[in-house]
């Protein structure tokens, strides 16, 4: 190479010309200028490896005469990418760049032809040459990055398409696959599992079908086990994650389900012996909530704070006041009150949670719950008791009991008076006796009419004891209640497989446990409680204790239609909107279905053109496809929808019976019995 630069115009000859000696040619035939990201490759390779292709010039003239400056004919993607070179400092302005000269050919055909007559190559050779490049020079993505111009994640993007089995590359090649096709192959590495998903495949090729079947049995990173344990925990005990490069995977995909399950166990089972330090008789640790374990349940008692801890709790929580106010977010507080807050929060919480604690018999007779929540986090549930270490309840005196006594004194003074007893002796032992029952049923029948005209003439004591009744039965399982009225709570698990683990479940569960833990321990003490709650307060808890005895299950031997009809018309009432308790998936609703009902539901829901490009489709993909269809939609099938005008639709869906229920439920035996 020579710093000299060729000045004679001699057609075809090599020489090197000052790089700012170079200019765009007026005759390039390419009108729209390239790419940076283009200039960036091919000065990033050019660095690596120096320019192999020279550049085609033509001498600048100025009246017949050279200016010393050239203009590029072909290469000036080239040229450029030395300038971008010059402007890092990585060669100098007046770098010799070799070059043809050419004076013989039409400077815009050489440039037509350089653009035009050409091909690139099949973007699987190119797959397969990155990779090469990674496993015979073990070069990582960020080293063919910056030697080719492009970014480290399309690198590993590519090297990931190399990986994919030679099998389907080939099939590529030849037009069998599209390239979304092939990214979803090679979410996983595994050639057999390619290749048998390859052969499983009917005409319907979707990517997202394909990504479905290459990542079936994994567990997917948003799963409540993967989010509890942590990818960094998972790998380091040996577990692989799949990540897809080409879609938002949101943590790829877990592979090895036995290994997340034994270390949830494993994660559970430690926060459950930090428990047992609280001096319980039993801890255990469970995945999902044993739901049937059927034990009684206390809940902690109100504690009085000392004099200088409640003082601290209310100066803390002044004092937090004071510091927020002023601050319309979280983000507007500077760091310093923000840690002052963090740290009064948490002192104001400690002092709180002191207020309540739990009987230390019950501690010494009870145990622990540790599961984990639909939304990855272990919840601890404290304070129940096994039936066997339930205290014995002391025999209780009542009017069966003086009933009996009364037998035995009516016979032992049966027994003297046979035995000559004197008539005045007899009233004399007849001073003990209890009063008859026919007298006490008489006298008490009385007392329960006064009962019921006095408490309907109160309405606020009538709303007490209703309240106070439902309690005993739902909290405490008691029948300390005079009115004769009951609420049964139908568990609902054994209608809907896995509706105990839902949101809508913890919530219901959270709800019932805050106010468990406002009521007194002994059901003795209830009526004081209901009577000093306030209005508000009493209301919401009457509120709960009714909502628990809600039915609107649809059983299909069931012949009664009322109750249906008026869970109709409770929905509406209190404008039941089920979409934020519900969502159609495949697994809840579609798969569950008919093929014409679930083109009904995306017809409906999304448009008929839609339902019938899922129509050809097999049942478990048409259900997968409707799901992603209708993800943000809100549709719900119609026995889910609450209706505006509930008794005219109910009876057109045959939720009302326009004859009488006695009518109805004749027709209904009458037609058992025919069976």
């Amino acid at each position: 190479m020579t710093d000299t630069v060729q000045t004679e115009a001699i057609s075809g000859v090599e020489i090197f010309v000052p790089l700012n000696k170079l200019k765009k040619s007026p005759r390039n035939v390419r009108k729209v200028p390239h790419a940076e990201v283009d200039i960036e490759a091919l000065a990033a390779s050019i660095h690596a490896k120096r320019m192999f292709q020279n550049l085609v010039v033509e001498p600048e003239l100025a009246d017949g005469e050279p200016t010393g400056f050239y203009f590029v004919t072909a290469g000036e993607g080239r040229r450029l990418a030395q300038v971008l070179r010059a402007k890092r400092k990585q060669i100098k302005k007046t770098e010799p760049i070799r070059c043809m000269l050419d004076t013989d050919n039409d400077p815009a055909e050489i440039s037509l032809d350089e653009n035009v007559t050409r091909a690139s190559m099949h973007p699987a050779d190119q797959f397969e040459a990155f990779h090469d490049l990674a496993e015979r020079k073990g070069w990582g993505a960020e080293e063919i990055g910056a030697r080719f111009g492009v970014t480290a994640p399309v690198v590993r993007q590519r090297l990931r398409l190399g990986a994919v089995s030679p099998k389907l590359l080939q099939v590529y090649r030849d037009g069998g696959l599209n390239l979304d096709q092939m990214m979803a192959f090679a979410v996983s590495e595994d050639h057999a599992r390619q290749e048998q998903v390859f052969e499983a495949l009917s005409f319907n090729k979707e990517p997202r079908l394909i990504r479905r079947d290459m990542t079936e049995g994994k567990v997917p990173a948003t799963d409540r086990r993967a989010v509890f344990v942590g990818p960094e925990a998972y790998e380091q005990a040996g577990g692989v994650i799949l990540r897809d490069l080409f879609t938002e995977d949101r943590g790829g995909y877990f592979e090895d389900a036995g290994l997340l399950d034994r270390l949830t166990l494993e994660k559970l089972s430690a926060i459950a012996a930090e428990i047992e330090v609280e001096g319980w008789k039993w801890v255990e640790a469970h995945v999902d909530y044993p739901h049937a374990h059927g034990l009684r349940r206390y809940y902690p008692e109100t504690v009085a704070l000392s004099d200088e801890d409640e003082s601290r709790l209310e100066a803390a929580s002044v004092e937090y006041d004071q510091l927020a106010e002023g601050y319309g977010s979280e983000d507007d507080l500077p760091e310093a009150v923000a840690e002052t807050l963090a740290a009064l929060e948490a002192e104001i919480e400690d002092l709180s949670v002191r207020r309540s604690a739990y009987d230390p018999d019950v501690v010494a007779r009870g145990g622990v719950y540790v599961v984990l929540t639909p939304n990855g986090e272990a919840r601890v549930e404290r304070g129940f008791v096994r039936p066997e270490d339930e205290p014995a309840d002391e025999p209780e005196v009542g009017y069966e009991a003086q009933g009996a006594d009364e037998a035995v004194e009516q016979g032992g003074a049966d027994a003297e008076l046979e035995g000559g007893v004197e008539g005045a002796e007899a009233e004399d032992a007849d001073d003990g006796k209890p009063i008859p029952d026919s007298l006490i049923r008489n006298l008490t029948a009385h007392r329960t009419l006064g009962l019921r005209l006095a408490l309907g003439e109160r309405p606020d004591m009538a709303m007490v004891a209703l309240t106070h009744a439902l309690v005993a039965q739902l909290f405490y399982h008691s029948d300390a209640t005079c009115l004769e009225i009951r609420v049964n709570s139908e568990a609902l698990g054994g209608h809907a497989e896995g509706i105990a683990d839902t949101r809508a479940a913890e919530a219901m569960a959270d709800r019932h446990d805050v106010w468990a833990e406002q009521l007194p321990r002994d059901v003795t003490d209830l009526w004081a409680f209901m009577v000093a709650l306030d209005g508000d307060s009493r209301s919401s808890l009457l509120a709960h204790c009714v909502s628990l005895g809600v039915n609107a299950v649809k059983l299909p031997w069931e012949r009664k239609t009322r109750p249906l009809a008026a869970a109709e018309v409770l929905a509406s009432a209190v404008n039941l909107d089920m979409t934020t308790y519900w969502t159609a998936t495949a697994r809840s609703y579609f798969a569950r279905v008919t093929k014409a009902q679930i083109a009904e539901a995306v017809a409906e829901a999304v448009s008929p053109e839609a339902a019938e490009r899922i129509k050809p489709m097999k049942k478990p993909d048409m259900a997968g496809a409707a799901e992603q269809l209708l993800a943000a939609t809100g549709w719900l099938p119609t026995v889910l929808r609450t209706a505006q005008h509930v008794e005219p639709e109910a009876e057109a869906a045959g939720l009302i019976d326009p004859r009488s229920e006695g009518e109805a439920e004749a027709e209904a035996d009458h037609n058992m019995a025919a069976e």
